[in-house]
């Protein structure tokens, strides 16, 4: 049986018909009434079987890219689906004249685009990043969630291979940007830390080349050196900063002291750790470039409470956990470690997951981490998975290949009281689950 070939619909087209709609899908388990649904491929499976199902369950468009199921009505053909979704997000955010805030870095990202959101939401309607839907297809989503309403936009981007922060900036076209770090993650993509820097400060790139401004951490010397002749705005602990802060308490939930135009403001926040001060610096800064009233933006950092395995402090009985299992690399690793070695504990455990993407440099990175634990003073280190599994250790570190491994093995032998326990991995090996063993 034969099928008509529909001609492929331009951007212009399409969103003509994506403004009867102001929803887009992904996903026809989650397909919202009246919504466009793009059928995009992956590598186990094919969104354009699904185009009928996404429109029987409410969708008033499917785009597709296979001519067997467009209908020329309610089923779009286009190209490239992928391609038709980022082109048509880059389509709509030129139909508004408001800032946006592209946010990316190594470390913190997410952490620094919720408090910055939180922050800006005392003064704009803002459209952010859910959740870290940061790549090529949670990009071009969150753009597409800007209405007539919105006043700001802050767009979160992460990047695992050379060129991609470039691809999301001509996708997002921000005016605004921020780095909050270069650090060494994701190098099996990149190739080495040079390549982590280059590609992060794509950004600057695109700033510099369209008149934008940057917001850089003055400690930073390279990103201070990689915005160069930007109109950049800066924070930091140097006096020179447009906005000076230094950390007074950062064993637990971290303290920060800014100096406002009209005096010192006390930001007692709910994150762990001196490493969070750059995240809360930022967002301290661009709420009061963006005339945010200094007295919200305390109030906004203080009430955010960290969620999904990031920077949290949980407590269980007697025992403390700092529980960061979301991602893990060696910058971020390091940091944690040096952290907890500034609190004085006299029980201190360590339950380490695999950093993954590290590519050639997996060996040597581990190994790297072996060894400074090995001159820290803590009770017990746990490590898991097979990363680890390649490293020599000495006295104290036991190794597990999975966390179900590691809680067999708490659970015969391990009585946890009064301790103080860093959980900190990738998110693939699900270290969150050993708390369901800590009494």
């Amino acid at each position: 049986m034969g099928f008509f070939i529909f001609k492929e619909m331009n951007t212009e087209q399409l969103y003509r018909c994506f403004q009867k709609c102001q929803i887009v899908s992904t996903d026809t388990r989650d397909i919202k009434t009246g919504s466009m649904f793009f059928a995009l491929k992956g590598e186990n499976f094919d969104g354009n079987k699904y185009a009928q199902e996404a429109i029987n369950k409410g969708a008033a468009y499917a785009v597709v890219d296979d001519a067997a199921v467009a209908n020329g009505d309610t089923i779009l053909l286009v190209k490239n689906v992928l391609a038709s979704l980022q082109s048509l997000a880059n389509y709509h955010r030129r139909q508004f004249d408001i800032p946006v805030l592209a946010i990316t870095g190594s470390n913190g990202k997410t952490t620094s685009k919720e408090l910055i959101s939180q922050v800006l939401l005392n003064r704009y309607n803002l459209c952010y990043t859910l959740g870290n839907l940061n790549n090529h297809i949670g990009v071009p989503l969150t753009l597409l969630r800007i209405t007539d309403k919105t006043q700001f936009a802050v767009v979160e981007m992460g990047a695992n291979h050379p060129g991609e922060i470039k691809e999301l900036c001509d996708i997002a076209e921000p005016n605004y940007g921020l780095i909050t770090n270069v650090g060494k993650a994701h190098l099996e993509g990149f190739g080495s830390f040079e390549g982590v820097i280059k590609t992060k400060s794509e950004l600057y790139d695109f700033l510099r080349a369209s008149g934008g401004t940057c917001f850089v951490n003055v400690d930073n010397e390279i990103l201070m050196s990689k915005s160069e002749g930007l109109n950049r705005i800066t924070y930091g602990t140097i006096s020179e900063a447009n906005l000076v802060g230094e950390a007074v308490d950062s064993l637990y939930h971290l303290t920060v002291k800014a100096q406002f135009p009209k005096g010192w403001l006390y930001i007692r926040s709910k994150l762990i750790g001196s490493y969070n001060f750059e995240n809360i610096m930022a967002a301290a800064c661009i709420g009061e470039y963006f005339d945010v009233d200094p007295l919200r933006i305390q109030e906004s950092i203080e009430d955010y409470t960290p969620s999904n395995n990031r920077s949290q402090l949980e407590t269980i009985g007697t025992n403390k956990i700092i529980l960061d299992a979301y991602n893990a690399n060696p910058t971020s690793m390091m940091e944690a470690l040096t952290n907890i070695t500034k609190i004085e504990h006299s029980i201190k455990y360590l339950i380490l997951g695999d950093m993954l993407e590290m590519g050639d440099y997996s060996d040597s990175e581990h190994q790297k981490l072996v060894d400074y634990i090995s001159t820290m003073n803590v009770t017990k280190t746990f490590l898991v998975g097979s990363c680890f599994q390649n490293t020599k250790h000495g006295d104290g570190m036991m190794m597990f290949s999975t966390v179900e491994e590691l809680n067999e093995y708490l659970t015969a032998n391990i009585k946890f009281d009064n301790a103080l326990i860093l959980v900190k991995g990738s998110r693939v090996t699900k270290l969150e689950r050993v708390l369901e063993v800590i009494k």
